[in-house]
């Protein structure tokens, strides 16, 4: 496994990070064992950069990673991550994964999904996370203090020009990698690592293989392989988080940073030539959405309005009639309320598409 150095913190990771995101239930039940299993086989085959948080996986992610952990010899690095704005619920977040985890130190600790400036200076503030995180970097609790963002580049450039993170975490990959490259690029240049998420659009890449054929180059077999290598071979960025729910996907992933080889810039502005502004607009999966008073199911529709931009508006509705099994007329039931759209990690207008969609159930 090929690996680059996180940054200034001295360390060196690999390519490929394990993403703690996508571990899968047996039947109805989460066997813990068999997915532990999968982190540790990573480990072996040369992974060492380990991405998890409190919530993952209906909060089991944590409790995966420390059992594997228990057993797994030699280097590697644990990242997780608080959303909490308080300084007092922060520190309590980090001690239950620190627990959970098995660990006395946490590697990389994200300040978790800061969504815009004034989210950012809300974290900053007196008595708030980040002064309760560098707390604890002074106990020894935390070695690196980090960010995770699905800010614009713009914002990112802001965040990091201010000296606060030794490293972000951040949604990138080839749909949207022209409205954060100048986010990376001010990453770069101040010598924080850089870990990127999403670098499968949230499954959108693989789902839609025949649509985004356009980003595979020689040698690569697939399109979800042509993504990988692509963020993998930013010189800005130190690892590709993927989400690995089965030995396949592991032993798969492990071979793309096995046989990494450079962006030039020519490659990259012929993917870029052939994107259009508006798949930033599609929907990545993320669910942040899903806590909608009137228990409207907003990620499942916004899954489908991708169909809409990618197909048409019949492909849209077939994905609602026959693979969510959701009436369009569900989406009446918006309110406006706001709360989907102030949790979106994309600002996406929800209300605009749950209104534009609840008409084509009367068409």
């Amino acid at each position: 496994m090929e690996t680059k150095p996180y940054g200034k913190t001295g360390k060196r990771v690999s390519v490929i990070g394990y993403g703690g995101m996508r571990f899968r239930k047996s039947g109805d039940a989460w066997d813990l064992d068999a997915c532990a299993a999968l982190v540790k086989l990573a480990h072996e085959r040369g992974v060492n950069y380990f991405d998890t948080a409190p919530g993952y996986c209906e909060d089991q992610s944590e409790a995966i990673m420390g059992l594997a952990f228990k057993e797994m010899k030699g280097d590697y690095y644990v990242s997780t991550k608080s959303s909490e704005k308080s300084g007092d619920a922060l520190r309590r977040q980090l001690e239950r994964s620190l627990a959970r985890l098995g660990r006395s130190r946490i590697t990389f600790f994200h300040i978790w999904c800061v969504l815009t400036l004034d989210d950012y200076r809300v974290r900053m503030a007196k008595g708030g996370a980040v002064e309760a995180a560098r707390r604890a970097k002074d106990e020894g609790l935390i070695e690196h203090l980090v960010f995770s963002t699905h800010c614009t580049g713009e914002e990112i450039e802001t965040i990091v020009g201010e000296g606060a993170f030794e490293g972000v975490t951040v949604g990138y990959n080839v749909l949207n990698f022209p409205f954060r490259q100048r986010g990376l690029a001010a990453a770069h240049a101040r010598g924080l690592g850089v870990a990127t998420m999403n670098p499968l659009g949230g499954g959108m890449i693989p789902q839609n293989a025949d649509y985004f054929d356009f980003i595979r180059g020689p040698g690569d077999a697939t399109v979800v392989e042509a993504a990988l290598r692509f963020n993998a071979a930013h010189r800005e960025i130190s690892t590709v988080l993927a989400g690995m729910g089965t030995r396949e996907e592991v032993l798969g992933n492990v071979a793309i940073g096995e046989t990494l080889r450079e962006n030039t810039p020519q490659a990259v502005e012929a993917i870029k030539s052939k994107l259009s502004g508006s798949l930033n607009e599609l929907c990545t999966g993320c669910r942040y959405c899903e806590y909608c008073p009137q228990e409207i199911e907003v990620s499942k529709f916004m899954q489908a309005y991708n169909k809409k931009m990618i197909q048409n508006v019949d492909a849209a509705k077939g994905e609602m009639k026959w693979h969510w099994r959701l009436p369009l007329e569900k989406a009446e039931a918006c309110i406006a309320c706001g709360e989907c759209e102030n949790r979106c990690t994309q600002h996406l207008p929800i209300t605009q598409r749950l209104k534009e969609m609840a008409g084509w159930g009367a068409a």
